[in-house]
């Protein structure tokens, strides 16, 4: 015993050593954690000697941890080492093994969204998490949790979701009155007793699978409803008391040997008897009109309290990780319903499997905000959902995105399904694992930053070109555009290829929605209000050329040296690296992190050549793409993509889809 005592606070003391020592302390307890929970090595980037913040599943804020998100990850044993995360606003650590009893989670005083579903985790509600007093979201459901819920609970008063189903949660719910819930579920637990008006308002299914439940919406109580059984004489006790027993009839009145007396049968045929029924039944409808009244009073207010709680909530805290980010679409009255559409080999799901799904925002755009969502099924898509779009009507966008859907390409983001609705629009694409190329160029560097080598940054560049070209020439007839090409929009995918997402929807683009400063727009485009071409796409995709060779961002003012010319505030990235070149300070060009690789600069210069070829102020002297993929490929010799053979593919092999068909259900 006192090994282990002196172990202990040996481990303890120099965690918080290595707190007082590091220069992020939050890197001790991560460490600290992956030690203890991590036997498969599933979190292998996450060493001393990197930036925690580019650590698998962990967001930084202020250099401070603030998400950590390690979903289906096999991690086990206990979660003890995260309560030093004292600036964690998001935890998620659904789908693992982890055991034992939920720390002390006090600490946390920033978490606002908590999800620890599909575990092993065991003992009584922790009564830590009633301290949590900025909680939006709570979700312990599917682990052996048990015990009573807490009268407690009611002090988080922000909650919008408390999911408890699928544990051995017992005793009645009755005491649970939390006014802005959204989302709740009891269901697959033992819990008795009535359910209470707070908390009536809720689907069957949200209380299902319990012991012994009742009231809306489940069946009414009667006076035989069970309770637990009591410990001194395992009876079963009505949670109805006999002295708070109302009889809504004379039928329902306990029958008694007064009652069954001859004197009373007497009287009870008399006219009195039929006047007493007669004032009864009024009474009880009167009783029940204004009970009725109430209800609906009730319920009107408390919806739109919730909805304008529920409104300054989500918009003022910003919550970037819940349990949906999608409006309760199809369930809002007056909403026009629309419809889940798939593309062929697309994985087929409901709608509200989407609403259900967990969802992780990657980023804001110009036409909208995109999602990570983790299905039920553990299917993981990229969601878009868009706003702000020139759609005149329901076909226009149905021909647009049948176009869009047909586009197959290794270098492409596949378009899996979308759905149309009056107020909503929602894109679904196949999930890119590993981020994209404005992150890789761009995010943390400094100290203990892992470059990008050349190697890779051509690669990029190679199939980058590959996938647009294919855009420009899957329909002659149409001459599809992408629109928006920025670093941001080109993915990598698990194997290290680039995809290029966001095409083709520039055609539903508003004023408001495209920045004239965007500094890879076309001069034509951004001075003059032109319609986008292929040759702006070309223009486009020669900034990108440069944003890879140069590290720098087109889209960030300019603190440099001075040479850079802009406007809006944004670097021109063309016009400096013309006056670069001018001055014959051509490798004052290159990125400083390509310096350390050898052998490269011919490479480099021929790189840089293209690039400005594609960045022409003159819109005629601009290239093609397929000479711009034959010249990047000739650099080195890039291997072009068995699947690729040439650009210019038909968008559909389908017998069924003529070309003339597919290029003529929308137009640019």
């Amino acid at each position: 015993m006192a090994t282990s005592l002196h172990y202990t606070f040996l481990s303890f003391f120099f965690l918080f050593t290595l707190l007082e020592s590091t220069p992020n302390p939050d890197i001790a307890p991560l460490l600290a954690f992956k030690s203890a929970s991590d036997e498969t090595n599933s979190l292998y980037n996450w060493n001393s000697s990197t930036d925690p913040c580019s650590w698998t599943g962990v967001s930084c804020l202020n250099n401070r941890v603030s998400r950590l998100v390690l979903e289906g990850l096999n991690l086990k044993g206990s979660f003890q080492n995260l309560v030093f995360l004292k600036e964690l606003r998001v935890l998620s650590l659904k789908y693992n093994n982890f055991s034992g009893s939920v720390p002390n989670l006090s600490n946390l005083t920033a978490l606002k969204l908590l999800f620890l579903s599909h575990n092993e985790l065991s003992g009584e509600f922790s009564e830590s998490l009633t301290s949590l007093f900025k909680l939006y979201r709570l979700d312990l459901s599917y682990n052996k949790f048990s015990g009573e819920i807490p009268a407690k609970v009611n002090h988080l008063t922000h909650l919008l979701t408390l999911r408890l189903e699928g544990n051995g949660f017992s005793g009645e719910i009755s005491g649970v009155n939390l006014p802005n819930l959204q989302e709740f579920n009891v269901s697959g637990n033992k819990l008795v007793g009535e359910i209470p008006l707070s908390l009536s308002r809720f689907p069957v299914s949200a209380f299902s699978k319990n012991r012994v439940l009742c009231g809306s919406p489940l069946p009414n109580c009667t006076a035989e409803v069970p309770r637990e059984p009591s410990p001194s004489t395992g009876a079963i006790a009505s949670p109805v008391s006999p002295k708070t027993t109302v009889a809504s009839s004379p039928s329902s009145l306990p029958v008694t040997s007064a009652t069954l007396s001859p004197k009373n049968t007497h009287h009870s045929s008399g006219k009195m008897s039929s006047l007493a029924i007669i004032a009864i039944i009024l009474g009880d409808v009167l009783v029940l009109c204004v009970v009725c009244i109430f209800l609906y009073c009730f319920f009107c207010i408390r919806k739109v309290s919730s909805q304008k709680n529920g409104s300054h909530i989500l918009e003022g805290e910003k919550i970037v990780y819940s349990s949906s980010p999608y409006p309760n679409t199809g369930q809002t009255s007056g909403f026009e319903r629309g419809k889940m559409v798939f593309f062929e080999g697309a994985k087929r799901f409901e709608l509200e499997d989407l609403l259900r799904a967990s969802a992780e925002m990657l980023g804001k755009g110009g036409f909208g905000t995109a999602y990570k969502a983790v299905l039920d099924d553990g299917n993981v898509v990229a969601v878009k959902r868009l706003k702000e779009l020139n759609v005149c009507g329901k076909r226009e966008f149905e021909q647009q995105m049948e176009v869009l859907g047909r586009l197959r390409h290794p270098n492409l983001v596949s378009l899996k399904a979308y759905y149309f609705a009056r107020d909503e629009k929602l894109l679904v694409y196949e999930f890119m694992t590993n981020g994209n190329l404005f992150w890789l160029l761009h995010g943390n560097r400094g100290p203990g930053r892992t470059p990008l080598d050349w190697t890779t940054r051509l690669k990029i560049a190679a199939g980058a070109a590959r996938g647009l070209a294919f855009i420009h020439n899957s329909c002659k007839s149409l001459k599809l555009t992408h629109g928006n090409i920025k670093s941001t929009n080109i993915l990598i995918d698990k194997s290290g290829n680039a995809r290029v997402s966001d095409f083709g929807l520039a055609i539903f683009a508003t004023p408001s929605s495209v920045p004239k400063t965007n500094g890879y727009r076309a001069p034509e485009v951004a001075l003059d209000g032109r319609k986008i071409t292929q040759k702006s796409d070309i223009y486009s995709f020669g900034v990108l050329l440069l944003e890879l060779l140069t590290g720098k961002c087109p889209s960030v003012v300019d603190n440099g040296s001075g040479l850079a010319t802009s406007y809006g505030g944004v670097l021109d990235l063309p016009r400096w690296v013309q006056s670069v070149v001018r001055e014959e300070w051509t490798a004052e060009v290159f990125d400083l992190e390509l310096m350390r690789y050898k052998d490269i600069e011919e490479e480099m210069v021929g790189l840089l050549q293209i690039a400005m070829a594609c960045t022409s102020t003159s819109p005629d002297q601009r290239p093609k793409i397929n000479y711009v993929v034959k010249m990047i490929e000739e650099l080195r010799g890039v291997e072009v993509s068995p699947s690729h053979d040439t650009a210019t593919d038909s968008v559909s092999d389908s017998p069924a889809v003529s070309e003339d068909n597919t290029c003529g259900a929308a137009s640019q």
